[in-house]
């Protein structure tokens, strides 16, 4: 009987394996005999093809890999047709085609102004170095004590949903920093909305960017060499924010998070009183920028409501010192306080251009401002499209532009793990469909630490279709991965929608929603009036 293709067949002769020698001299006669038969059989190509190649791997085990690839490059008779794309696949070549650059781009950015030092840690394991336990979730509106820090990590990791609070006590505070700063595996990253924004608009070497906000040493060793800081904004100490980060299907004694995300607290004072907004807009017309990005006002929860309303009716008198035809983008972040959040939404709305947000600021947007849905306590699971297009219609019509209004509001960025929606009011944006996409985009790519879309690495979650409306009839849409942005319109206003592709096994998910904004705000591209 004819010998196979065994493992008797082989001896090993490494001289063999020589610069010069060719694919047949490398191989053993027995293996070569085994490759030319699987060669010869047309009708079961690929199936001797597989059986060749494996002979070579179990009988030539130290082949070079340059060696292998060779071999079945030679041996594939003609080209192999792909398998249809995944989904996921699909959605990310589309949204490549769809995001273009605006005709008119901006040139020249200033953000501010809350800035500092964010100290990332997984949360369970700071928590139980710190000795605490999981009890009862329970949201606290300011933390006061280590115990309330337990309660409110796990009410926010049961539910997967980011937060952010503050510490009021000074010294627990600077502890529970010190023993997070030091724990095995801690990192330190630029934090702060207007500074991960500014980090993020730094990456396009050909865009000029302002930072102001309170920015230490460390902060300033941290900071892309494409942002200027002006001295007015530099300090001897840096403000550290904690970030306790957890993993979707981590678990901490009954509690189980449903998603990847990150619960943060800090005892920030400068930030909480927008220090440096003052030395930001005075910069300003030395800089003269073409695009203002404003945020840090739910830092402002920490002081005392005396202080928020005087630091409020600066801001709006700021802003109001800033050229008109500037566009102004505002970046919120979460908030309890329901006056301050009632407060910005009636006077510092209609000041600004464009807001960006996420599910928990536009659900508790809503409720302290008598929105639509304002009855509902929170999202259940993900947020319904047709109740989220109803609050961002809402905000632009009840606080937006229009011909009866003075209000400068025209655009609003949502984001959420799954989808995204801008909405903008008719006539005052273009490359909104370029824009989202991009937004979308950057949100797969950071969170797996990626520079394209890894298909593989990501998953659709989006809903597959979703009325477009809950207060009125609306449209039912039908997502359809090939065309993953759609467009409609309501009453002047419009909406576009893309989901995102979520990470399987994100690497950081911090900073998330200043990098889509920004992106967004990178793409888009905003009419004079």
């Amino acid at each position: 009987m004819a010998r196979g293709c065994d493992a008797n067949s082989y001896t090993s002769s490494r001289a063999q394996l020589g610069g010069g020698a060719s694919r047949e001299r490398i191989l053993s006669p027995p293996v070569r005999r085994c490759v030319r038969k699987a060669m010869w059989r047309g009708s079961a190509c690929a199936g001797f093809l597989a059986l060749a190649v494996g002979c070579v791997f179990l009988l030539e085990p130290e082949l070079p890999g340059s060696a292998l690839r060779s071999l079945w490059s030679s041996l594939r008779l003609g080209p192999v047709s792909p398998g249809p794309l995944s989904p996921e696949g699909r959605l990310a070549a589309a949204w490549d085609a769809l995001i273009v650059q605006p005709a008119r781009r901006w040139r020249r950015v200033a953000v501010g102004v809350n800035a500092c030092v964010d100290v990332v840690i997984s949360g369970v394991k700071l928590l139980q170095a710190l000795g605490l336990s999981p009890r009862s979730g329970r949201d606290h509106a300011v933390l006061h004590s280590r115990s309330d820090l337990e309660e409110a990590f796990v009410y926010f990791m049961g539910k997967g949903a980011a937060a952010e609070r503050f510490f009021s006590d000074k010294e627990t505070f600077h502890d529970i920093a010190q023993t997070a700063s030091e724990f095995p595996g801690a990192q330190h990253y630029v934090g702060g909305n207007a500074a991960l924004i500014g980090q993020r608009f730094a990456a396009n070497t050909d865009l000029k960017v302002l930072l102001c906000g309170p920015i230490g040493p460390k902060l300033h060793e941290l900071l892309d060499d494409n942002v200027f800081v002006p001295p007015e904004s530099l300090q001897e100490v840096d403000e550290f924010h904690l970030i306790l980060e957890y993993l979707a299907g981590e678990e901490w004694g009954p509690f189980k998070a449903p998603h990847a995300n990150r619960f943060i607290f800090s005892h920030d004072l400068s930030n909480g009183a927008m220090n440096m907004l003052e030395v930001f807009v005075s910069s300003l017309e030395e800089f003269q920028p073409d695009l203002v990005v404003l945020s840090g006002l739910h830092m402002m929860e920490g002081q005392s409501k005396e202080l928020q309303r005087k630091r409020l009716l600066e801001v709006v008198t700021s802003i109001s010192d800033i050229p008109t035809g500037i566009p102004i983008h505002l970046e919120l972040a979460s908030m309890t306080n329901r006056e301050l959040m009632s407060s910005i939404v009636h006077q510092v709305f209609p000041a600004v251009t464009s807001l960006g947000l996420n599910e928990q600021e536009l659900l508790f947007l809503s409720q302290s401002a008598s929105g639509p849905h304002a009855s509902l306590s929170s999202w259940d699971g993900i947020p319904d499209v047709g109740m989220v297009s109803d609050i961002l219609f809402w905000i632009l019509k009840e606080h937006g532009r229009s011909k009866s209004r003075s209000s400068d509001l025209t655009r609003i960025h949502f984001h959420t793990l799954v989808y995204h929606i801008l909405a903008t009011v008719d006539g005052h944006w273009a490359n909104q469909l370029a824009a989202v996409a991009a937004g979308a985009r950057v949100a797969g790519t950071q969170a797996c630490a990626t520079e394209t879309i890894d298909a593989s690495r990501v998953s659709l979650r989006a809903p597959q279709e979703f009325m477009t409306s809950h207060s009125e009839p609306g449209s039912k849409i039908v997502l359809n991965p090939n065309k993953p942005v759609v467009e409609w319109h309501r009453e002047g206003v419009t909406f576009h929608f893309t989901p995102v592709l979520v990470c399987k096994d994100p690497i950081r998910t911090v900073g998330l929603g200043d990098a889509i904004s920004a992106e967004g705000l990178f793409y888009s591209e905003a009419h004079p009036h």
